[in-house]
């Protein structure tokens, strides 16, 4: 948890809050997407994470696919934008949030793939392999990757 949850936590206990999440659909050279099977849950999604004051878009999504994956962004480009109704989440903590993710597609990448303590496994997967057991949270996007929904998306 990052420091700014962390106090804000202690400010409002589990009552909503609200949270930038940045993620990347990292495709490799054959059109694959990398998803990561996330602990402890066992559900698969994208790499990325929460916002750190001051940061910008571009460094969160670059140091969460670093943290997560052992990759280094070298280009990324804007999938879009996520809002609404289904940024809402409840924690297995009883912890409430609203998220808006701002979501990187991207194709240029340096480093080896390896995975952290937070994922199981990391593998590329074609549109028809996707596991079923998908973030509910993330499968708006994933989706719209799979249907080669027009870009950059606003919701």
């Amino acid at each position: 948890m990052n420091d700014y949850i962390r106090s804000m936590r202690e400010k409002i206990g589990s009552d909503t809050l609200l949270t930038v999440g940045c993620g990347a659909l990292i495709q490799d050279h054959e059109g694959n997407l990398l998803l990561q099977r996330r602990f402890p849950d066992d559900i698969w999604g994208i790499p990325g994470g929460l916002m750190e004051i001051g940061e910008s878009f571009e460094e969160t999504v670059k140091r969460e696919v670093y943290e997560e994956t052992n990759l280094h962004i070298t280009k990324l480009n804007l999938f879009g934008i996520y809002s609404g109704s289904k940024g809402f989440a409840t924690y297995p903590n009883g912890d409430k949030v609203f998220s808006v993710q701002i979501i990187f597609l991207v194709t240029e990448y340096e480093g080896l793939l390896q995975k952290n303590f937070e994922s199981s496994e990391l593998l590329f997967l074609s549109k028809q392999g996707l596991p079923s057991n998908i973030n509910t949270h993330q499968e708006p996007f994933i989706m719209d990757w799979v249907n080669d929904v027009d870009t950059p998306i606003i919701k």
